[in-house]
């Protein structure tokens, strides 16, 4: 399918200003000197450790344990990137070794 130039631009335009205004939202609702809400505050320290958790959830959910590979690119991986997490505390480091290290193994060691 073919689009045409004004609807490409019209897309650029409507995901530019969305993501203009989900980034103003909160310079408008929580100014500087203003004090942040507990619940905000709150949120702040429980969502981020809530959304790695489901993550790594929904990664690992189809995993195959009883059948070959039997989850070892996945295991490997996971134990790579929590140990490079523990070693260096870089997000970006560790996830995107873990990742670079399970393609390696499915696409290299573990073919079928």
């Amino acid at each position: 399918m073919q689009i045409s130039v004004f609807r490409s631009l019209a897309i650029i335009a409507v995901v530019a200003g969305t993501i203009f205004f989900t980034r103003l939202f909160p310079f408008l609702f929580f100014p500087p000197g203003k004090e942040i809400p507990p619940m905000v505050q709150y949120l702040g320290k429980v969502l981020p450790p809530a959304v790695i958790g489901m993550l790594v959830i929904y990664c690992l959910k189809e995993v195959q344990l009883t059948a070959y590979p039997y989850g070892i690119p996945e295991a490997v991986s996971v134990l790579a990137v929590v140990l490079l997490h523990l070693w260096k505390r870089n997000n970006l480091l560790s996830i995107g070794a873990g990742t670079v290290l399970y393609m390696f193994l499915v696409q290299a060691v573990f073919t079928a």
